[in-house]
């Protein structure tokens, strides 16, 4: 089996893929316990989050109770700075903080 194969096959294996019927929602969790949304719901939290800090590049959208959030989506605002945006139910901003990931480096 070539390399390209078996990481495509080793990255498949480590998600698990759960759709939610009600609102549209695919869910990945990958091998860190990230858990990765995706869907019309998340492309909303997305614009939301994108909205909060003037634009940037949203780096991904994840389901998150922190804060008392629903929503976390990890953004590159325009200036290159890494920002969780977390937001509630209602696609409201609950607080904006420097991306932990990014201390690290």
């Amino acid at each position: 089996m070539s390399t390209m194969k078996k990481k495509v096959v080793l990255t498949a294996g480590m998600a698990i893929i759960a759709v939610g019927a009600a609102g549209g929602v695919a869910l990945a969790t990958g091998d860190d316990g990230d858990h990765t949304v995706i869907g019309p719901d998340a492309d909303a939290a997305t614009e939301a989050g994108l909205a909060a800090t003037g634009g940037g590049r949203a780096n991904s959208v994840e389901l998150d109770s922190e804060n008392g959030a629903t929503w976390e989506v990890e953004i590159t605002k325009p200036d290159g700075v890494t920002v969780d945006v977390r937001l509630d139910e209602r696609l409201e901003v609950v607080v904006i903080e420097g991306d932990h990931e990014d201390a690290d480096e």
